[in-house]
């Protein structure tokens, strides 16, 4: 344990004298009102009575204001000698300080400034904070704090509040959306025995009790399928997923995702819906469909988003059909010979697959700064999809692109069992080649597609990922309560 500080030290004697008038952390405090209602309520309310940590506390002779806060407001508490309760007044005066926490009753009032204030005729107090508050008390700025601390980070960081309780009022527009529109929450396993449901490496763990490897979930796609076939014509996960990669500023191995997916659906019936989608949450969290990131200003309010033809684009900037070529060599040799990558920047790249994503994500996707929709993919990126009826070398696929960040991904499904078993017979192929991130062969998955599915379209989308952009976030650790961080020295 690290040696006390002279105010952790002071802190605990004052929690031995507290102990002399009342127990220092109480069972139970009743409010009538949260501090963002109490500030709306009129002059002359009565019998109000609020709870808060203490944030802010001048005393001027007689008179002792008070701020308490929340994670969704502050408000001003002031407490006067010829009015609040004698001992009360003194406790505070005497034991109180920043970071505790405290109830107070009494009447609404505004001040002469002009400020919403709760005039306390008593107090009781709830629980005594045994360290002091950060010095810098208007915003923590040291991000390993921030990260390890979220807790000190919440109480001081207004942008971190505003992000945080966006993010819970964000859960709950999902589920209220898409309950509206028809969609029943289902849960699918994290622990699965294939690696299925998206291009990633995996986490894997024991399983004692069946003595069996098991990897953690990196998408729930394969399962809410299944739930499709066995009759859930609109379904949708809220799903905790694991891959492990690199981490930066906008990947953590640890991130949250929704799925849904729609039975007698294509792609063009997503792309609508999920422009219906992002405009209502907009709306409904910020109250625009224009977003400020990074000094740009997205729209996303425009009737149609503008289209990017993934396949032809990527032709005109390579110069040659890559839908032809089946050797990895034979494709760096061309792109290098184009003058667009070296071959020890396409070095870590081992699958034709894995080449062509890094380059459209380097010469396509990292231009686009208006939301933007990316489609008709090469069918080879994506085993789980629908190939397009007029051209089987390309898939029936679309994401939703802004500020070289992917914002959703969705595409009318493969249902055909031959043709995804021979799809996933590729994959093993990419992984002789030294592609660690393709898929196995899903047999629950296989035996749920012959039994048989309808049409089916799915969309995925990433919280924390969107939650940047909304908020304006440069790191995807801003938007996560809780990051996973190195062990401390």
């Amino acid at each position: 344990m690290k040696e006390l500080t002279e105010q952790e030290i002071i802190r605990r004697n004052k929690l031995e004298e507290i102990k002399n008038y009342t127990n220092p952390y109480p069972e139970r405090f009743e409010m009538t009102n949260t501090l963002l209602e109490a500030r709306s309520l009129e002059d002359g309310t009565n019998n109000v009575s609020i709870a808060g940590r203490i944030v802010f506390m001048r005393k001027m002779g007689k008179l002792i204001f008070i701020r308490l806060r929340d994670i969704e407001a502050d408000i001003q508490v002031q407490l006067k000698a010829d009015i609040t309760n004698a001992d009360d007044y003194e406790f505070v005066k005497k034991l109180v300080d920043l970071g505790d926490f405290l109830g107070a009753t009494g009447e609404i009032i505004t001040t002469q400034t002009g400020e919403k204030t709760l005039l306390a005729e008593s107090i009781k107090f709830l629980g005594k904070a045994l360290k002091p508050l950060p010095e810098k008390f208007h915003g923590v700025t040291d991000t390993e704090l921030k990260y390890r601390q979220r807790y000190v980070d919440l109480i001081s960081n207004e942008e971190s509040r505003k992000v945080f309780l966006g993010r819970s009022k964000l859960y709950a527009f999902i589920h209220r959306f898409l309950g509206e529109n028809g969609f029943l929450q289902v849960e699918t396993p994290i622990m699965q025995n294939a690696v299925c449901g998206a291009a990633a490496r995996p986490f894997y763990t024991h399983h004692n009790a069946l003595d069996m490897d098991f990897n953690l979930r990196i998408a729930p796609e394969t399962y809410l399928k299944q739930c499709v076939s066995g009759g859930f014509n609109r379904v949708y996960e809220l799903a905790k997923c694991f891959r492990n990669e690199g981490m930066d500023t906008q990947h953590l191995q640890e991130f949250t995702q929704v799925e849904w997916y729609v039975a007698y659906w294509n792609f063009e019936d997503n792309i609508k819906f999920y422009q219906k989608f992002i405009k209502e949450l907009l709306l409904d969290l910020i109250g625009t469909t224009k977003v400020e990131y990074q000094g740009e200003i997205l729209d996303f309010g425009v009737e149609n988003l503008t289209r990017i033809n993934y396949t032809e684009k990527l032709t005109e900037i390579l110069g040659f059909d890559f839908l032809n070529i089946e050797e990895p060599s034979e494709l760096k040799d061309k792109i290098v010979e184009k003058g667009l990558f070296t071959y020890n920047e396409l070095e870590d790249y081992k699958s034709i697959s894995q080449i062509i994503d890094f380059v459209y994500k380097k010469t396509i996707r990292a231009n686009i700064i208006q939301p933007t929709i990316i489609y008709n993919y090469p069918a080879f990126l994506i085993p789980l999809a629908r190939r397009n009826d007029e051209n089987d070398k390309i898939i029936d696929v679309f994401q939703v692109v802004a500020c070289g960040t992917e914002l959703c991904k969705a595409y009318s499904e493969l249902v055909n069992p031959i043709i995804q078993r021979e799809n996933f017979k590729e994959q093993l192929k990419a992984k002789e080649q030294g592609d660690d991130e393709t898929m196995e062969i899903d047999e629950g998955f296989m035996g749920a597609m012959e039994q048989g599915m309808p049409p089916i379209s799915g969309l995925g989308f990433g919280i924390d990922r969107l939650l940047m952009i909304i908020y304006d976030q440069y790191s995807i650790r801003d938007v996560v309560l809780f990051p996973m961080m190195k062990n401390e020295k």
